[in-house]
């Protein structure tokens, strides 16, 4: 396990991270660990919840509800890829497409795509996680 992430404490979660292939599941524990990391460096988000939404690991903010939950998964059919996926119903991914059209690749309206192999751009990476953390709180500020 990557000396940056924290025990999983869930055992649900940890299995689901124990049934990737090593490529995908250094690469998927990287990012658990940036949303972690950009989660505890942001006052607004307050707690985070780590648990299993649709089968996948994903984070939500819980104590405030600041934020929209993010979802990582490997990508079903395709060796060696991952995601992080936001609510298709929000502006999110369309925002990440505008800040980093040529940092990320994207899956329509729900995802930022990426293969175990690539080099992160992880300041870029941490502002998009950053954004979906605080999302509803920056919703109700702009009211």
């Amino acid at each position: 396990m990557n000396d940056r992430t924290r025990k999983i404490a869930d055992s649900a979660v940890k299995a689901v991270f124990e049934s990737y292939p090593p490529d995908v599941r250094e690469s998927l524990l990287n990012l658990r660990s940036l949303i972690l990391e950009t989660a505890a460096e942001r006052n607004e988000v307050g707690e985070l919840q780590e648990t299993l939404k649709w089968g996948q690991p994903s984070y939500l903010t819980v104590k405030p509800k600041s934020g929209s939950t993010i979802r990582i998964d490997q990508v079903k059919g395709q060796a060696g890829r991952y995601a992080l996926y936001c609510h298709c119903q929000t502006t999110l991914i369309e925002d990440f497409r505008a800040l980093y059209p040529d940092e990320f690749r994207f899956e329509g309206n729900r995802a930022v795509l990426f293969d175990a192999a690539d080099k992160l751009d992880e300041a870029a990476l941490r502002h998009c996680i950053a954004l979906a953390l605080t999302y509803h709180a920056r919703k109700k500020a702009r009211r």
